[in-house]
This record gives C-alpha cells, structure tokens and sequence, in this order.
C-alpha cells in the first residue's frame, strides 16, 4: 500500500474533524476571557489591586493541578456507552458556562467579601474548565494512528482556537464598550459568552460521537505513582515539551495578563485597538493553517515550531518601539506578525502533544493518555497562575494605580515601564527559553523516525 493510500485510510471524516475542533471556541472563551478581563475587571471596576487578582487566578490554577490530575485518571478509567472522554465534555460544558456567568456578574456584596467570592468562582470555573479540556485534549492521539492526520485534526482546532479567541478578545471588549466599559457592559458580556461557551462544548459533545477511540481495559492502568513518574521520564519527547510549555505558558500569561492595561495605559487606544489588534491576529491565524501543515510535511513539527517562536520573538521585540504615536497601519502589521507565529506555535505544540501520547502507548504499553494529557494540563496552568501572580505583584511594586467603574487615570512612570516589560520584554526572553527546549526534541524532527502507533489500528473503534 501506497503511503498516500495509508494515509487516505487513516483520514477522518470532516465532520469528526469540525465536530471536534468546535469544542475550542468555548475553551478559548473561557481561557483567554478570563485571563484577559479578570485583572482588569478587578482593577478597573471592582477597585482592587492587579495583585489580589493575580493571586486569586494563581490560587485556582494551583487548585487545578490536582482538579486536573483526578480527571485525567478517572477518564483513564471511565466505562459508558459514550466512551472514555466524552460524558465529562458534557458535564464540563454545564459548569463552565455557568462558573464564567458566576465571575463577571457578582452579587452586591461588601469589598472584603467580593475576594472570597471570586475565589469560589475561580474554583467552579477551573472545575469546569478542567472536567472539558482534559478529556479533550486525550482524544486526538486515540483518533487517528497518522502523525500528520492528528496535524490535520488540529488544524481545524487551531482555525476554532482562532475564532475563539477572536470572541473572548475582540467579541467581548466590543460588548463591554457597548455596555459602557462599566459593571453592566461586563455583565452583558457574561451573559453572551456564557451562551456561547455552553453551546460550543455541547456541539464537540455531539459532533465527537463517531469518532475513533479507545475503550478502557479491564483492568485500570493509570495512577500517579513512582512506577508511572519513572516510565514518564522514559518519554523524552514528553518530558521536553512539558519544559518547552513552562515558559510558553509563563510567557502567554505575561502577555495576556497586561495587553489590556497595555493598550489602555501605553498605547492610549483602550478597547478599540485591543479589538482591531484581536481581529487581524486570529484571522492570520486561521489563514496561516495551510502554510504550517506544508511547513511541517517539509521540514517537520520540532524545525516549523521553531520558525514560529522566532515570529513571535519578533513581534515581541516590536513592542518596545510603541507608544501613545501608534497607527493603526503599525497596530496591525503586529497583529499580522503575532497571529502567524501564534499560529505555528498553537497547532505544533498540541499537535507533538499527541504525538507524544501515541509514542508513550507504544513505548509502555499503557493507555495513559488522560493521566499524562493532566499532567501536561498541569504544568501549563501552574505555570500560567505563577506567571499571572508574579505580573501582578510587580505591577502593584511599580505602584500601577487601580481605579472603579472603567475609569482610567494617568500611572506613574513606574507602571508604564513595568507594562514595556511585561508586555514585550520578558516575553521575548521567555520565548528564547521555549526555542532552547524544543531544541532538543526530535520525535516531530524531519529526520525521526515515524512515530511508531501501530497497536492504535487494532484498539481504535
């Protein structure tokens, strides 16, 4: 059999692959509008410190980690008549949209107690966030047994990761400015992306039901044990990209924790250019799907993803020379650049993630990929919550002034330069820290050899 008639028979049909891929809008929804309004709802209409606010998303991502943990093993282990991943996509889905209502549209409660409410809120909303994309992000090594068809799968993931971001960046500042930039606008927003969350996560529920996966043996395999942290660090591919994704993370959080407050206090062009900046990065990145996928078929996943962090080194530098002066023909030649290595970089490093998974089936034996895709969810989450802590106690250092109501205010010297860092410079560094890890990882190289996945065939419904 021809390698192309291989491939033709591993190629899932469409609507598995769009049934699948549309469970990121309301993943991105609820990542990037958190990440990205949390500390400015608090700062900027609650009246509290970016440092409270960093503390209470680093608290419940820690809270994550063993959230994450938990479900991971149980889907190991789950038996139903929807497979192993599939009823916490439902279930997550309920909870996600209802914890995302719960953080935006607080009751009218005394200062001190808005702190532990929100605290609670975060908790329900990592629950959620957790019981839907750690099963999720299992199931494409169990989909298909073809390295580049899994790139395919998450090719039509990435364009939904585009478009979810495009909602939970551009779609939810245009209804917070519509809603006056206050409570209410923020509530409106609630509401909307609330619905939106709930109905893209019930879709993947659906649209996943005839896809490939495989059942749970008799007896259960996955526990976190010291047996299964030493076959972990037998997977070197695994191992390296979990060290690539810290500072990935770190440095996503960096960038989302302050582009907000960078275009409101810096660049002086408040919602409006962080929704023109939203809508040309995520339309990049949904074009740009073409290009990685040839990029990766001909110089392979690690070499592509490499290229990719390089753009984003790029963009991250061009930052610095911005100011108040900013035109929008510089504003978007930025977006442009940020949403092609964001591109590459998104669909790539999840794209090795299941390449990893499949590589750790056939070199153990086990069918683990829920515990080690909780693992990796994990080191993402702790790295993030640390990143949006550390962002936030050195905003509040460099005396970063918060305010009530959407009212902005001129910051000290001091705050302005700490966003320059926050938003360009330490990325940039943190992304350098990326390319060295991948580096050395050579199961997506050209020159590797196939991920060697043949027992999925057998074991795949």
């Amino acid at each position: 059999m021809t390698a192309r008639a291989v491939e033709m028979k591993d190629r899932l049909p469409l609507s598995v692959c769009l049934g699948f891929g549309v469970g990121t809008v309301g993943v991105s929804i609820m990542l990037n509008g958190v990440t990205a309004y949390f500390p400015a709802y608090m700062s900027t209409v609650l009246g509290k410190s970016p440092e409270i606010a960093g503390y209470l998303l680093m608290a419940s991502k820690l809270y994550d980690a063993f959230a994450d943990v938990v479900i991971g093993t149980l889907s190991d282990r789950t038996r139903s008549r929807w497979g192993r991943r599939r009823p916490y996509l439902l279930f997550g889905a309920l909870l996600s949209a209802i914890s995302f209502l719960m953080i935006f549209t607080p009751p009218a409660i005394s200062d001190g107690a808005v702190t532990l409410y929100m605290f609670a809120a975060l908790v329900i909303y990592s629950t959620g966030y957790s019981l839907f994309n750690v099963p999720y992000m299992a199931m494409p090594s169990e989909m298909t047994a073809s390295k580049y068809e899994r790139s395919r799968l998450l090719s039509f993931r990435t364009l939904f990761v585009s478009l979810g971001q495009l909602l939970a960046i551009a779609g939810t500042a245009g209804l917070i400015k519509w809603g006056g930039g206050g409570a209410h606008g923020y509530a409106i927003m609630a509401y909307v992306m609330g619905l939106v969350i709930l109905s893209a996560m019930i879709a993947s529920f659906f649209g996943t039901a005839k896809a490939p996966h495989l059942e749970v043996r008799a007896k259960p395999e996955t526990q976190l044990d010291t047996s299964q942290i030493a076959l972990l660090w037998r997977n070197k591919p695994f191992v390296l990209l979990l060290a690539a994704k810290i500072f990935q993370f770190l440095s996503f959080a960096s960038v989302a924790g302050t582009q907000l407050l960078f275009m409101l206090n810096v660049l002086g062009i408040g919602y409006t250019g962080q929704i023109q900046l939203a809508i040309v990065q995520n339309i990049v990145v949904a074009l740009s799907m073409p290009f990685w996928l040839a990029l990766e078929r001909r110089m392979g996943k690690r070499n592509a993803y490499l290229i990719g962090i390089g753009l984003m080194c790029a963009n991250s530098l061009s930052w610095v020379f911005a100011d108040n002066s900013i035109t929008t023909v510089g504003l978007l030649a930025r977006g442009v650049l940020g949403g092609l290595g964001s591109g590459g970089m998104i669909l790539l490093s999840i794209s090795m993630l299941a390449d990893t998974l499949a590589y750790d089936r056939e070199l153990t034996g086990l069918h683990r990929e829920g515990l080690l895709s909780s693992i990796a969810a994990v080191i993402e989450k702790t790295a993030f919550a640390l990143g949006v802590a550390v962002i936030g106690a050195f905003l509040a250092a460099a005396h970063y002034i918060p305010t009530k109501n959407g009212q902005i205010v001129a910051q000290p010297e001091s705050a302005v330069s700490a966003l320059y860092v926050a938003y360009s410079l330490l990325p940039l560094a943190l992304f350098i820290c990326n390319a060295a890890c991948i580096w050395f990882y050579t199961l997506g190289a050209r020159a590797a050899a196939p991920v060697p996945v043949a027992d999925i065939a057998a074991d795949a419904l």
